[in-house]
């Protein structure tokens, strides 16, 4: 029996863009939500993450419930910037298998404005998946494209992080959210990715 793979970023995209996810102090989400992308709060001196996986950003952030990531913000990006963001990753862990010592690795990391992780995936209800969910993180220029370029709108999904953790914790219907598919990738950015 061939196992299903687990690398894979799966998130809700159309023929427009991907949406990743990201939370925040409510001010920052407020202050995005209005200009249409990350302005006052926004550090963009410093490295920032996205998730396109629901369910991994609710783990992470308690269903916007802990300190300093009460409001969740659906950004939607161009695949233009989503794509110039997977390609430039670099794993956070070392992978024999895409560099061939470990000082190759580190030197790549010190060069690459991207960092990629892989987590375990979870479900709306927080339950562990089979599969890994992919975090992104980048600092310098990158963070000035993703504000300044790449960004199509951001919306405040705050009440929807809540209402999906009383679901869980209640065990009562979910509601609605996108649906999250393969996104396609090519060969070259799928190795770099570290595709299983």
């Amino acid at each position: 029996m061939t196992l299903p793979p687990t690398r894979r970023v799966l998130a809700h995209w159309d023929g427009d863009g991907v949406t990743v996810y990201q939370a925040f102090e409510p001010r920052i989400v407020r202050a995005a939500v209005e200009k249409g992308t990350f302005g006052v709060g926004f550090g963009r001196d410093r490295m920032t993450w996205i998730k396109p996986s629901f369910g991994w950003m609710l783990h992470r952030s308690g269903y916007a419930a802990k300190h300093g990531q009460e409001a969740v913000a659906r950004v939607r990006l161009s695949h233009e910037g989503f794509r110039a963001i997977l390609a430039q990753s670099v794993p956070t862990l070392y992978d024999l298998a895409l560099f061939g010592r470990e000082a190759d690795w580190q030197d790549a990391l010190a060069r690459s404005e991207v960092r990629c992780q892989w987590d375990p995936d979870r479900d709306l209800q927080g339950r562990p998946l089979a599969r890994r969910a992919i975090q992104l993180g980048f600092r310098g220029v990158t963070v000035h494209r993703y504000v300044d370029e790449w960004i199509l709108s951001v919306e405040d999904v705050t009440e929807l992080a809540r209402a999906v953790g009383v679901a869980a914790r209640s065990g009562s219907s979910l509601p609605d959210v996108p649906a999250e598919t393969e996104y396609p990738v090519d060969a070259e950015v799928a190795r770099i990715l570290g595709y299983d």
